[in-house]
């Protein structure tokens, strides 16, 4: 996954969260608005947009960017720093099984996941599925046993990025036909009929889509939050011949050679590139 782009209200307040309470710090200035990430690394694009309401919680759009850690020191670096910096912020945490992860929200209400991954090698399969679960992952006892003064300060040296994207959908099944039947993602998980998992390369998600919110919405208006998730890939070819899947699935895209940009059904704009 690459960099997720947010349409932003704030930029000065949106830009203070992201490097003071997150530590990332920025990358580049252009396309109108600010790169910021790790270790020259974008993780999100902070796209001015005045003038546009923040969703409603029942509409379409981002449910969390989730920022996948190195090690678990770092992961509680970054915690700490977002927990101090608006303690109101942190909404919830939870052990997946094969993750740890921790959840945000920044001021324009947009959801952020900061997680670290088990070793693959602890992660359990049934057959094509991933077992996953939301067990209890207390904050203040992971922070005592990986917080150190060392990983705060070194926050800016050490590595992150995006590890997966979330997304609040009309309908699961909707979903699975765009995302898995067109777009060729592979189905991971499901949960209860109300979240789907996918992924590419054996990853326990790279994408998910899930309607506790959101049942039954529709296209989105033009609002603040989402604004393009980045999709990588290995070579034109596969931009290619997803445009040729697009094409036969009867979706509208802008085709450049080397990237593709095009929207789900509830107007999510996705853009494929060669890494």
């Amino acid at each position: 996954m690459g960099t997720v782009m947010l349409k932003v209200g704030d930029m000065k307040l949106m830009t203070d969260y992201y490097q003071r309470a997150l530590g990332l710090e920025v990358v580049a200035e252009q396309d109108a608005g600010l790169y910021l990430g790790r270790l020259g690394r974008p993780i999100v694009h902070l796209s001015p947009a005045p003038g546009l309401s923040i969703p409603g919680r029942g509409e379409a759009g981002l449910f969390h960017t989730a920022i996948l850690f190195e090690d678990q020191a770092s992961l509680a670096a970054t915690i700490a720093t977002a927990a101090q910096y608006e303690p109101r912020a942190f909404v919830g945490s939870a052990d997946h099984l094969v993750s740890e992860a921790f959840y945000f929200t920044d001021p324009e209400g947009n959801g952020i996941e900061l997680y670290y991954d088990r070793p693959r090698t602890q992660w359990a399969w049934e057959g094509n599925n991933v077992v996953m679960d939301s067990l209890p992952l207390p904050p203040q006892r992971y922070l005592q046993q990986h917080l150190s003064e060392e990983a705060v300060a070194g926050q800016h040296a050490t590595a992150a990025g995006v590890g997966h994207v979330h997304l609040q959908v009309g309908d699961v099944k909707t979903a699975q036909d765009f995302y898995v039947g067109t777009l060729g993602f592979e189905k991971t998980a499901g949960w209860h009929g109300q979240a789907l998992f996918v992924s590419a390369g054996g990853y326990h998600h790279h994408m998910a889509m899930n309607v506790w919110n959101s049942r039954g919405a529709g296209p989105r208006r033009d609002t603040l939050g989402l604004g393009e998730v980045l999709i990588e890939v290995p070579s034109g070819d596969d931009v290619g011949a997803l445009a040729d899947r697009l094409k036969v699935a009867g979706v509208q895209s802008h085709h450049t050679g080397l990237e593709l940009r095009f929207e789900d059904p509830w107007r999510n704009r996705l853009r494929v590139a060669v890494r």
